[in-house]
């Protein structure tokens, strides 16, 4: 029977299986001190049983158990029971057998004989993925997705903090200061306020004036009457007055020239607007919503921005905060975005628990915007219902990689009372250990790239680019 946990992993059902009884109780021991239900099985056919009876998260698996039982244990797992993690253990370790481990499923990899601390770092480490996988279960068992005001989507601290000034700004008729990075959803959040006001029924106009030139801007803005210029065979009625009541919104104000801030700021100050060529003024009403991921303050300070219209505009100011800041929101938008595709192509489609888990743990420097792109993406690359991690941009399998060294320790291995002082570890980059995975994969199969991509679990594209760097030529 499992021993009862005693420790900050109780949560953790881990099982070992190898022939070797002295390994086999040190790692139970070692397991079981740091809070783990834990179970030891001699070989194969015991794991089996096991397995029937009990729900196994982890296990520490010996890939050499008699009669070549280990690999074969391996991919029945994976495929009976794909929700547990398995960390294969081997005194024969060999490229090409940790590259093989891996393409069926391993998680991890440990060469025996190895440290407690190497030990204890591999089931922490797992405990971790364990506790995310469990949480992104739950989440798609959910509604997939928590929704705010206006379609925006968290529930964070932070969003729920811009709920919160949204709810208060959208009955109001001040101007607002939108502001945060590219992607962070600016216009999602002027469209909330919008949409949550008094005035929804009204017009809704966003206005990009980094796309526009200047002559352009002025003429969307404020309108043109007829001969005003070159082209301009009949009047226009600008933006601010067309809206009638709505809501304009000026994405990216600090590309507004200084010429046009000074016009702005007398439009919003008089209620009123000149048309280009025009002789007369008439009156707006008009609500304006600006956005920039710039610092307007620092551009006040160096002169490229008016003082005045920026007070203008930062009555009310609402920052938006990057993704890597809440990212507890990053797995509810993946499903937003999921169930978005869903509607559109009719296929249903869910993420791998390391899909998912890497998704959460990226940065995302280019923001929400970033995160949807990536998700059509792998959507549109994908073979299957399942999205895993060579569906998605390079970025996120580069990332993956990056995100730490392998251990390959060497030394008296794990008799009791053995200390760290008595191991000595060699530490192996993640580099180097794809490097060698790599290339040793090429050799095994004659220089095949497709198919080494295949084994690998990488795309073809990151494998030439990997080959490239390594000085190799892709012929």
């Amino acid at each position: 029977m499992p021993k009862e946990p005693a420790g900050h992993m109780e949560l953790l059902h881990v099982m070992v299986v190898d022939d070797d009884e002295a390994v086999r109780k040190a790692c139970c021991e070692i397991a079981a001190r740091l809070g783990c239900v834990v179970v030891g099985a001699g070989n194969a056919t015991a794991a089996q049983a096991i397995l029937k009876d009990h729900q196994i998260d982890l296990i520490l698996l010996d890939l050499k158990l008699p009669g070549g039982g280990g690999m074969a244990l391996l991919e029945q797992v994976k495929m009976l029971h794909p929700e547990t993690a398995v960390v294969v253990m081997t005194a024969f370790a060999t490229v090409s057998s940790a590259v093989e481990a891996m393409r069926i499923g391993a998680s991890d990899y440990l060469t025996k004989p190895f440290a407690l601390e190497d030990l204890t770092l591999v089931l922490e480490r797992a405990g971790q993925r364990h506790h995310m996988d469990v949480q992104s279960r739950q989440l798609r068992e959910r509604l997939r997705t928590q929704q705010g005001m206006g379609g925006l989507v968290g529930q964070s601290p932070e969003m729920e903090k811009l709920y919160r000034i949204l709810s208060k700004v959208a009955f109001s008729t001040h101007p607002v200061l939108i502001l945060g990075e590219s992607g962070t959803g600016k216009e999602l959040v002027a469209r909330s306020i919008h949409f949550n006001g008094t005035n929804a029924a009204k017009p809704f106009i966003p206005v990009d004036c980094g796309s526009l030139v200047p002559t352009l801007i002025e003429s969307e803005l404020f309108g043109h009457v007829k001969g005003a210029f070159t082209g301009a065979d009949r009047a226009k009625e600008g933006l601010l007055a067309s809206a009638d009541g709505g809501t304009v919104f000026l994405d990216e104000i600090g590309e507004l020239p200084l010429d046009l801030q000074s016009k702005l700021l007398r439009a919003l100050q008089e209620k009123e607007v000149r048309p280009v060529g025009a002789t007369q003024t008439r009156p707006i009403s008009a609500r304006v919503l600006a956005a920039t991921n710039r610092d307007l303050a620092t551009m006040v300070e160096q002169g490229r921005f008016r003082k005045d219209l920026y007070f203008r505009l930062n009555v009310v100011n609402l920052r938006i905060p990057p993704l890597r800041n809440r990212r507890e929101d990053i797995a509810p938008l993946a499903m937003h975005f999921l169930e978005r595709m869903k509607k559109e192509t009719g296929v249903e489609r869910v993420f791998s628990d390391e899909t998912l888990r890497m998704i959460t743990e990226y940065d995302w420097p280019g923001n929400v915007r970033e995160l949807e792109n990536a998700i059509e993406r792998a959507c549109a690359l994908s073979s299957g219902p399942v999205l895993h991690m060579g569906d998605l941009p390079t970025q996120l399998q580069d990332f993956r990689m990056q995100r730490g060294g392998a251990v390959f320790p060497t030394g008296d291995g794990l008799n009791e009372g053995h200390t760290a002082s008595e191991t000595k570890t060699s530490i192996v980059t993640m580099a180097e250990l794809e490097k060698k995975a790599i290339l040793e994969t090429l050799r095994q199969l004659d220089g095949d790239k497709l198919m080494a991509a295949r084994l690998l679990g990488i795309g073809k594209t990151t494998l030439y680019r990997k080959l490239k760097e390594y000085g190799i030529a892709e012929g």
